[in-house]
């Protein structure tokens, strides 16, 4: 029976959960996992218990069999500049408001400055 592929963002999970949580959300046996791929059950097994590392291809493959897909995305956080947050944290509770006051009080200032720019 076809299905629609469906995506499902799994961070930082080793291949063995991965198919394991994905044939179990799609409601399949290791045994409907095999004959929907065409690999054999105790190999499905064997990735399954964290035995034997599948390739992408392998993994690609036994995810499409459960109708989800394998999609790289940077871990979040990656390249995010954190000098600022923690800046940010060193100041007082009221900082941090009266700061925030004053960003909202510049940002309809330039509002206002951009909106008679145009008119111009």
């Amino acid at each position: 029976k076809s299905r629609d592929i469906e995506c499902v963002i799994i961070p930082s999970m080793s291949a063995a959960r991965m198919v394991r949580y994905a044939r179990r959300r799609a409601g399949m046996t290791q045994r409907d996992l095999a004959r929907a791929t065409g690999m054999p059950q105790p190999a499905i097994a064997r990735i399954e218990r964290g035995l034997v590392s599948p390739s992408i291809a392998t993994l690609d493959r036994l995810l499409a069999g459960t109708g989800t897909m394998l999609e790289a995305s940077p871990a979040l956080g990656i390249g995010v500049d954190r000098t600022l947050i923690r800046a940010s944290l060193r100041r007082t509770p009221e900082e941090r408001v009266s700061s925030a006051g004053d960003a909202g009080r510049n940002l309809a200032e330039f509002l206002r400055a951009v909106g008679r720019g145009s008119d111009s």
